[in-house]
């Protein structure tokens, strides 16, 4: 089979033939038929993760049939349809055993200190495993964990969002921000989203953005003519490039979820701001296996649709790195196999 190979950090991604693997204990190897690219994989070829190693298979955004099981696996058998969480969580960590298995101490990461999806079979260890609904779409399992399982946990654990709530998305034209507009209509919020590609507003008012506004310049007072109070949620998955706006963005008691960084920085930070409005400013890193069961509850349910802007074999893997960072992309981008 074919497959994608970081091995120089800064350079293309190699192209490798390689036989299919065997499951080890409590492993299976699964089938795919479509994998997503998230621009954390672009940052992970970058170097920008320093517990990378190489070579490895990139990529994270996982799902198919179960075609081996490996000794050790009890609650899985050859033909199911699953997903994973984009890590193999220990498992017996404070976090992993409070439900906070995405802030697990020791988890190992597809991409980047084990191998990821950047092949037609995988292999994944039970700890990481979630079943998909026959209801759900091949392209909406394989983003349930880096895409919907992680904004169902952004917005609803972390932001706390509840029905009216008003809701800024930066960022709002991408593979994350297409779909947080959804998943923010769906929990009854009124959208504003921003981007900085004009060519893009059409589309995010037709996925349900109440507002779209330009990320140019000030645009926080953008959102403050439309909310006189602000925004109760300000969901930034750009970084630097609008970071201090989306903040700025916030009402009294507003909070900040930070779940993307496009070009790794220390924006600046407004600590009088922060303290006399009472803003809170978290990060959110992927999901949990309830996130990702609720996302694709929400899949199944219809209440999201995938948005693809385009399929690639896994030899346009390069080209299509460089589409994604010009920003010529609505929605994403996935690996047909």
């Amino acid at each position: 089979m074919k497959v994608a190979v970081v091995n120089k950090v800064g350079q293309n991604l190699d192209i490798e033939e390689r036989g299919t693997p065997e499951p080890g204990a409590n492993e299976v190897v699964l089938r795919q038929d479509l994998t997503g690219i998230c621009y954390r994989d672009i940052l992970t070829r970058d170097g920008f993760f320093p517990r990378l190693h190489t070579p490895i298979v990139p990529g994270h955004e996982v799902s198919g049939i179960i075609e081996k099981v490996g000794s050790g696996v009890e609650y899985f058998q050859v033909g199911d349809r699953v997903t994973s969480l984009i890590y193999v969580p220990c498992g017996h960590c404070y976090n992993c055993v409070s439900g906070n298995e995405n802030l697990c101490t020791n988890k190992k990461t597809l991409g980047e200190n084990i191998d990821g999806a950047y092949s037609k079979y995988v292999r994944l260890n039970q700890r990481s495993l979630v079943k998909v609904p026959k209801e759900v779409t091949s392209e909406l399992a394989a983003i349930s964990a880096c895409v919907t399982g992680m904004l169902v946990n952004a917005l609803k654990r972390v932001g706390g969002i509840t029905e009216g709530s008003r809701v800024v998305i930066t960022g709002a034209g991408g593979g994350v921000g297409t779909h947080a507009i959804q998943i923010a209509k769906a929990f009854g919020a009124e959208v504003t989203a921003v981007t900085s590609s004009q060519w893009k507003v059409d589309s995010l008012y037709k996925l349900g953005a109440d507002h779209v506004i330009s990320s140019e310049g000030e645009f926080n007072k953008k959102v403050k003519e439309i909310w006189a109070d602000g925004a109760n949620i300000s969901l930034e998955n750009t970084g630097d490039a609008t970071f201090n706006e989306a903040f700025r963005s916030l009402g009294f008691g507003g909070k900040m979820v930070v779940v993307g960084n496009l070009k790794p920085s220390s924006p600046p930070l407004q600590l009088g701001v922060l303290i006399l409005k009472g803003n809170t400013i978290s990060g959110n890193i992927s999901s949990t296996r309830k996130d990702i069961m609720d996302a694709l509850e929400m899949s199944a349910k219809k209440k999201i649709k995938a948005v693809v802007s385009e399929e690639i074999s896994i030899d346009q893997i390069n080209e299509a790195y460089e589409r994604i960072k010009e920003k010529k992309n609505v929605g994403r981008v996935f690996i047909k196999f």
